[in-house]
């Protein structure tokens, strides 16, 4: 159960994240690497770092660009061994596909295994009336995430980001194979939801159908990270 969880290595420098990887593997398969450590991580020698401590990465960039911008970015990520990489399904469907594409032509040559790729579809931080008020989205978060989900499906990726209230309906258009990476991810133990609008419980995401589950602050803020990660696994096990 523990390759389900993806711990948001939202820290500053290499060193911590290296030590956070290597005391946390007992519980935790993948760490995620954002945009905050992978500028200050200089980039490949976090990636680097995460891989020598024996743990597989999660590439959280969310590109989100022109088609070619992206597909540069892709293929790099891809040369470097990474587990798991996202982009913005807004992006759209030609974005999308153009990457499935090269991403899977340099993972041939190279001999190396594709890269799951994800798309996100509407961030876990956005509520309802946020699609309304600032995107002009008139309609329902779920059937917007939907949209998404089968737009991205159909471009030839692995599956998306979306919040747990949305994985059965993900599952049910896009197919029971169709991968959903859930953040907004609070521990029954944990009060405080932060920016989060759109969570659940880490069993009540797994129970929902969740493939994975990516998890941060619960554990990164705790006073001990290795016990919050035990009580954590715990409770989806």
């Amino acid at each position: 159960m523990k390759n389900k969880i993806c711990l948001a290595l939202d820290v500053d420098t290499i060193e911590e994240a290296t030590r956070l990887a290597k005391r946390l593997s007992k519980w935790v398969g993948i760490f995620k690497i954002g945009s905050h450590l992978f500028a200050t991580g200089q980039g490949k020698k976090i990636i680097d770092a995460i891989h020598g401590a024996g743990s597989e990465v999660f590439l959280d960039l969310k590109w989100h660009d022109i088609p070619n911008t992206v597909v540069n970015a892709a293929k790099v990520a891809t040369s470097m061994g990474i587990y798991m990489m996202n982009v913005h399904a807004l992006g759209g469907s030609n974005m999308m596909k153009t990457v499935t594409n090269s991403v899977t032509e340099v993972a041939k040559r190279n001999g190396q295994r594709k890269p799951i790729l994800i798309a996100i579809t509407v961030l876990t931080s956005m509520s309802e009336e946020d699609l309304k008020n600032d995107l002009l989205i008139n309609c329902s978060v779920t059937k917007y995430v939907e949209h998404l989900a089968l737009m991205t499906k159909n471009s030839g990726f692995d599956g998306v980001v979306c919040s747990p209230k949305e994985i059965s309906t993900i599952k049910q258009t896009c197919g029971t194979d169709f991968l959903a990476v859930t953040p907004g991810i609070r521990p029954t133990w944990m009060v405080k939801k932060d920016d989060q609008k759109r969570v659940t419980t880490p069993k009540q995401a797994i129970d929902n159908g969740a493939d994975f589950i990516v998890v941060g602050r619960p554990i990164l803020n705790s006073e001990s990270p290795e016990k919050a990660a035990e009580m954590l696994l715990s409770e989806i096990s």
